[in-house]
């Protein structure tokens, strides 16, 4: 099962090309498949990870014994590298998976490539399913807009103590030609409290201007 099918070790006849291509083929089908699950994504990664291991194995098969040949192939993959925008966690992670899975089939071993993927793709079901690593108590940005003559300092925290677990004053900014002040927390709500009674005392502190709460706005996670 984990014997390689090519059994020149320097070309690989036209059945076994075949028989490898089909196999990264369906692979890199497989593996579009488990990386649409339960993630953001864009039509043009699907289609790359669909022929990414069949492009890596016949690339590697060409260059097999040429010196020459693998010192151009990796110049051109330099050249890719700059000229594309980082992908998160996730999306590397599948390029890695199916960076192997071409490697394993352009050397012959087609059982290694498809228990790569097997594991792979059990890991990371297991894992999206369970939301592993996922924050139970998350952050939150809170905004508040108050008027100039309100002394902001100390006036919400009975407010916060009521209703948070954690509270950290960002930022104050003035806006509204300096007829108002913007205040910026990160919170951290208690279990189980009303966030609408949260808001509707702030309201009524801050003079019924505007109070937005909201979870942060954060890169995207990138490697």
């Amino acid at each position: 099962m984990f014997d390689s099918i090519i059994e020149s070790v320097y070309a690989a006849t036209g059945k076994e090309f075949l028989i490898c291509s089909g196999v990264s083929l369906i692979l890199g089908l497989l593996l579009a498949l488990i990386h649409m699950y339960k993630n953001e994504y864009s039509k043009n990664m699907i289609i790359m990870l669909v022929i990414l291991p069949f492009a890596v194995q016949t690339m590697l098969m060409l260059v097999k014994g040429s010196f020459g040949t693998s010192i151009a192939v990796m110049g051109a993959f330099s050249l890719v590298r700059f000229r594309s925008t980082p992908g998160n966690a996730r999306e590397i992670s599948s390029i890695l998976c199916g960076v192997t899975m071409g490697l394993a089939t352009s050397l012959g071993y087609v059982g290694i490539a498809v228990c790569v993927f097997v594991f792979m793709s059990v890991v990371t079901l297991v894992l999206t399913t369970l939301n592993f690593g996922v924050k139970r108590n998350c952050d939150r940005t809170l905004k508040i807009t108050i008027p100039e003559d309100l002394d902001y300092e100390g006036v919400f925290d009975d407010i916060f103590d009521k209703y948070t677990s954690k509270c950290e004053s960002i930022k104050v900014r003035t806006t509204n030609m300096g007829s108002l002040y913007e205040l910026t927390f990160n919170i951290v709500l208690k279990k189980d409290v009303s966030e609408k009674k949260f808001i509707d005392e702030i309201r009524c502190r801050n003079g019924n201007l505007t109070v937005s709460c909201g979870r942060p706005v954060t890169p995207k996670d990138e490697l």
